[in-house]
Formats: structure tokens, sequence, C-alpha cells
């Protein structure tokens, strides 16, 4: 990826479908990833990365085993790895995510949810 400016709120304008994570770019080793979230998402853990969760728009619950978690707008939550958890938005939600690059959205539980990170502009 080359660098240059990325702009977050032009970049969730071309994002159509809710779930399917875009890269925004890269620091290191992980992926900085945007993505529409609404409605409910998979029980799942990533076992060798955190994930950070900063909701731009809208309202996110991430549900723990033990207990949920909820975000609004610039709020910030990192699940460790490990961690089963599975994120939840009522109402659409704009999401920026952190995680170690080639971590899969699905984690530890394949299914028809599981996508590769996308490029912004591909569909």
């Amino acid at each position: 990826m080359s660098a240059s400016v990325r702009n977050i709120p032009a970049a969730f304008e071309l994002i159509a479908e809710p779930w399917q994570p875009h890269r925004l770019t890269s620091v290191n080793d992980h992926d900085v990833k945007v993505a529409r979230l609404h409605g409910e998402f998979v029980w799942h853990a990533h076992p060798d990365s955190d994930e950070l969760f900063l909701v731009v728009s809208g309202r996110l619950t991430i549900q723990l085993r033990d207990g949920d978690v909820e975000l609004g707008p610039d709020d910030v939550y990192v699940v460790p790895a490990g961690v089963e958890h599975r994120p939840r938005a009522d109402e659409e939600a704009l999401v920026v995510m952190v995680e170690r690059a080639g971590t899969v959205n699905t984690g530890d539980n394949p299914g028809d949810r599981t996508t590769e990170v996308r490029e912004l502009g591909q569909d």
C-alpha cells in the first residue's frame, strides 16, 4: 500500500455492505480497518491478536461471555487476544478496527461471515 493521506468519512462512503472490513492503512504489522456494522456478528476470538474498536458514529455493543461493553461515538475498547466476543449494532455503526495484519474477521469461528479484508474501493 502506498503512503498517502486517508480520510475516514470518505472511506466509509466507499463501503456499501455491513460486516465487510476494508483496509484503511497499515502500520507496522497491524491493519487499520473500517467497516459498517449493523446487526449481530458471530461469537469468535482472535488467538494471536488484540482487536481495537473505535466507534466513529452510532453505537456498538461488544458482547463478552461475562458481560457487555457499550460503545458510542469516540469510544475505544480493546478486546484482548483470545477473548471470545460478538460485536452487535442494533442500528448502523461506523467503526475503525486495528488488529494484526492477516487476522481473519471471524477469528477461530470460520463460516459464511468469513471474508478477506478488502481494499477501499473494491466491493
